[in-house]
């Protein structure tokens, strides 16, 4: 069976009425959690975008407190599954400055943790990529938005 493009999918919105439009949106939400709270984000959040960013930094506070610190070994897959989530936030928002605030306030809060990330090399690596991704968003901002997120990052380098 052939997929539709988006285009096509698009031309077809176009055709239907409003309550098709509601019956096929409440379709996709049934089968999908993450198109759920995609919906969700644009519906509810995109207009309050830094109501959307605090309730993630909390949700990530809360997820770094909740981690087992005695070991690195211990540490690790849930450091990566907050990770994953807040890849997840970034993706339904779409815009650099949200990206650049959530992931400097993921590595602050690596910094938090009691045992050193430096000697596990795979939680190090998972520091210093979010910092690289950080570097390379911060090319597509303005020279101002720049300047103010410049003095955190540097402190998140200074290793």
């Amino acid at each position: 069976m052939k997929i539709a493009s988006v285009s096509e999918l698009k031309k077809e919105f176009k055709h239907l009425e409003n309550d098709e439009l509601i019956e096929l949106l409440s379709n996709l939400m049934k089968y999908s959690k993450e198109n759920k709270e995609l919906l969700n984000y644009l519906l509810f959040e995109a207009d309050y975008e830094e109501n959307y960013i605090s309730k993630i930094k909390e949700e990530i506070s809360i997820a770094f407190q909740n981690i087992d610190s005695r070991s690195w070994k211990t540490m690790k897959k849930p450091i990566q599954r907050i990770l994953k989530l807040v890849k997840k936030y970034i993706k339904y928002s779409k815009k650099p400055e949200t990206e650049i605030e959530l992931l400097i306030f993921f590595c602050e809060q690596m910094r938090k943790v009691k045992l050193s990330f430096k000697r596990n090399p795979i939680v190090f690596n998972i520091y210093m990529r979010q910092i690289t991704t950080i570097d390379k968003v911060m090319l597509s901002l303005h020279e101002d938005l720049r300047a103010d997120f410049n003095e955190q990052i540097e402190k998140l380098k200074d290793l």
